[in-house]
Parts: C-alpha cells; sequence; structure tokens
C-alpha cells in the first residue's frame, strides 16, 4: 500500500469529500441526513469549520480517500474547550489504516488548540444490525479509546426503520 498524507482540507476538496459523503447518506443509516447536500452546501459546511476548528484529509496517490473535522460540542461558551468529531472514510479504503490515521492527526490538532474533550455521535442499530447500519463505527471509536457516555434510543428514522444514537467521549488533554 502507497503511502498516505495527511494534509489540511480546502474549499476547492468539496466534491471529492462530497463523492465520500454521498453514500453514507445515500445508502445507509451512518448519517442520518436524507438528502446529499448541494456542492455549494457541502462547500459553505468546510467554510464554516475552517474558521474554528481543524478539517483534514488522508490523500493517497494524489487521490483524497477519507476526511475528519471537528465542530462545536455546543454553541455556549464554557464548551469552547471539547469539540464534537466526524470521520468519513471511502468505501474502498476501509480497513487500511486511514482512519486512525485521520484521528490521530486530527486530535493532536485538537490538543494546539487547547480541546481537552472530544465526543462523537454515531448512529447505531437499536436491536441488531442490518443492511443499512452496523457497529463498525462504534467499534472504531472504542478502538481508537472513545468511551459510550450516552444513548438515545429511537431517535432517528430512515429507511422506515428507526435508529439509535450513541455519544462517545475521549480526553484528549489535562484540565487544568
Amino acid at each position: 500500500m502507497s503511502s498516505i498524507e495527511i494534509r489540511s482540507v480546502t474549499p476547492d476538496d468539496a466534491e471529492r469529500l462530497r463523492e465520500i459523503y454521498a453514500p453514507y447518506v445515500k445508502d445507509t443509516a451512518v448519517s442520518f441526513e436524507y438528502d446529499v447536500p448541494s456542492l455549494q452546501e457541502f462547500r459553505g459546511r468546510i467554510e464554516r469549520t475552517l474558521g474554528r476548528y481543524p478539517y483534514i484529509c488522508a490523500v493517497r496517490e494524489g487521490v483524497v480517500m477519507g476526511y475528519a473535522y471537528a465542530g462545536p460540542f455546543h454553541a455556549r461558551e464554557a464548551y469552547q474547550w471539547s469539540a464534537e468529531l466526524s470521520i468519513y472514510v471511502d468505501a474502498q479504503a476501509h480497513g487500511q489504516g486511514i482512519g486512525r490515521r485521520l484521528y490521530e492527526e486530527l486530535e493532536e490538532r485538537l490538543r494546539e488548540r487547547g480541546i481537552v474533550n472530544t465526543y462523537a455521535g454515531i448512529a447505531v442499530p437499536t436491536v441488531q444490525e442490518d443492511e443499512y447500519l452496523t457497529t463498525a463505527s462504534e467499534r472504531f471509536h472504542a478502538h481508537m479509546g472513545f468511551k459510550e457516555v450516552a444513548r438515545f434510543r429511537d431517535c432517528g428514522k430512515k429507511f422506515g426503520r428507526w435508529y439509535s444514537m450513541i455519544y462517545m467521549e475521549k480526553i484528549i488533554g489535562p484540565h487544568d
């Protein structure tokens, strides 16, 4: 396998990132969005995120294979040391260590900004895995050191089925 470069995303990456994200929206319950955002909307999301948080991608042989970013955990000022993370990897690149590399770099960049608590909101099957949702994301986050801290049962409905969501937490810095 050729080497992976991790770099900051620019708004010009919107089209490729949207290509990676679209199957998560159209074919899975990983994302609770029903419609793939327009290219203009996706570009705007990138621009808004880059205003305060890191937004990075993994590139192999000039092709973006996955991306990860942080955003506010909550808007109130006292939450400024916490961030919510998101990660999406091209389906053809799962299991190749790209997610791990992205999260390790994202965590480092967040520590440099004074973030100490990270959270991930993850869709999970309420009863059992199905063709739209597995526990892969939950297992990935646990492998990366996240612990479940909250569970919201049957809070999202997609493909005519109810799904739950968990919040997982990882402390990445000291609470000085």
